[in-house]
């Protein structure tokens, strides 16, 4: 493991060896291109007087390999970038690829060779896209796996612990493939350079920035001070450079929230002006559309399963089968919620005498093994059957498919100013924090990850976060 964080930390030996793995693939994908003109002869016979062996195309292999590894080098795809998509990645192939496919037809062309063939080019080229988009695949997954391993991991210290410090927190919980790790933070503000956020532990003042630097064997600095601390950010951004630890600035101008920054280019001119809340105007409309749709269908096609778990709730311990609750929905509206009862029909009374027993942290009250839970109980939460009733709330409009879960009237009472924005939308079945770690992240991490879909909300981020539910309700991961 060590050996690995070496080489994947030595970046010089990294950018080598993509490209190493790139010049074999092209050079495969020109093999396979030879053998398809020349062996296979799709789509057009190759006359024998101009049949010759693959050791006379060396030289244009050569020429074709240098050209797209020139050009990919050009585009930027051997940059260390954590934030980088397959598509993006398959893009700048498919558009290096066709530049230096053409300037090698052109050369060759100029060239005239007696052997010459156009379609061995245009075969080469298409198989070095599809091969080496394949390589991207893999070598994302690789980086993904070394990452959940603890290898290239970047630890961040954010200074500052404001609505940006925030912003940068719940952008990287939302994005753990990134391979970055928040150690904690530092504030001068009284409250909050001792009030940790989640897993992210308040160091104290700024002054606690040297010993902070060398006992947490920190990576990376991100400094979210706003801009009349101009002076000081100027001193970390020095101090950070002797240290050797890269320093980032996340700009505060004049006061606007990352959230609410809409940057356009006219022209090559950037423009900042400010947009409106994912989740707003049309986009709530489609969003509610969807849910109704789709949320009538699951209820008709679980009814049955539904009337058969009601049954043996029923028969199995006395009580309702339905289990109603007050929870606070958007804009903090009350709504009563309803699930099936998976605990025995006094556990509301008994919570109270269980505070001490209470695991979760923050405004939450979770118990692993809950005492009132009944044995169907642990089997309907496990594989979270005991909130499909909550179909009947997203159909009347209380809820949605996917968004925050919904708190209880006493943990909205204990939220601190920047957690009520969780209630800026309809909550949700299902959600970001849901997929990421259910009953294994705490109240402030939930939180982070629910602001962060409230601002980034798409309908493909919804269709992701469906996908990956899936697979966590059948496998129950993290539920109790």
């Amino acid at each position: 493991m060590q050996r690995l964080e070496i080489l994947f930390s030595n970046r010089p030996l990294t950018k080598a060896l993509w490209m190493s793995v790139d010049v074999l693939l092209i050079n495969i994908a020109f093999m396979l291109a030879y053998w398809l003109r020349y062996s296979v002869q799709l789509f057009r016979a190759v006359d024998p007087a101009f049949n010759v062996p693959y050791t006379v195309y060396w030289p244009f292999v050569m020429l074709f390999t240098a050209l797209l590894i020139g050009v990919y080098r050009h585009q930027g795809l051997y940059r260390a970038r954590r934030q980088v998509s397959w598509f993006e990645e398959f893009y700048a192939l498919l558009n290096g690829t066709a530049t230096g496919a053409i300037i090698t037809i052109v050369i060759v062309f100029l060239y005239q060779p007696s052997f010459y063939s156009r379609l061995i080019f245009l075969y080469a080229a298409l198989f070095s896209v599809v091969l080496l988009s394949g390589g991207r695949v893999l070598k994302l997954w690789l980086f993904r796996a070394l990452r959940h391993h603890g290898i290239g991991i970047k630890r961040l210290l954010i200074v500052g612990a404001g609505e940006i410090a925030r912003t940068v927190m719940r952008t990287i919980v939302a994005h753990p493939d990134l391979g970055f790790r928040i150690i904690g933070f530092l504030d001068d503000d009284p409250e909050k350079q001792v009030t940790n956020i989640g897993p992210f532990k308040a160091f104290g003042r700024l002054e606690n920035l040297d010993p902070v630097l060398r006992n947490e064997q920190i990576d990376e600095v991100i400094i979210t001070l706003p801009w009349q601390y101009h002076h000081k950010i100027l001193s970390i951004m020095v101090h950070c450079q002797r240290q050797h630890i890269r320093a980032r600035i996340v700009p505060d101008l004049f006061q606007l929230t990352i959230n609410h920054m809409h940057i356009i280019d006219l022209a090559g001119i950037p423009m900042i002006g400010t947009r409106e809340v994912s989740i707003s105007g049309l986009n709530q409309v489609v969003k509610r559309g969807l849910d109704l749709v789709l949320g009538t269908l699951l209820f008709i096609l679980a009814s049955p399963l539904m009337g058969l778990i009601a049954l043996i709730i029923k028969m199995e311990s006395a009580g309702p089968v339905i289990f109603r609750q007050q929870r606070i929905g958007k804009n903090g509206e009350p709504f009563t919620m309803y699930k099936f009862r998976s605990m025995i029909a006094d556990a509301e009374e008994r919570k109270y005498m269980l505070q001490e027993l209470n695991e979760a942290q923050g405004p939450l009250f979770k118990i692993k093994e809950d005492p009132r839970i009944t044995s169907l109980g642990k089997w309907l939460r496990k594989f979270s059957m005991d909130e499909w009733p909550q179909l009947y709330n997203v159909i009347r409009g209380d809820m949605s498919l996917i968004g925050p879960r919904p708190p209880l009237p006493d943990e909205v009472a204990q939220y601190q100013e920047w957690h009520m924005r969780r209630l800026e939308v309809a909550p949700g079945i299902t959600g970001l924090g849901q997929v990421s770690g259910r009953s294994e992240l705490s109240f402030d991490e939930m939180a982070l990850l629910d602001i962060y879909y409230i601002e980034n909300w798409s309908l493909l981020m919804d269709t992701q976060i469906l996908l990956r539910t899936i697979p966590r309700v059948i496998l129950g991961s993290g539920a109790y």
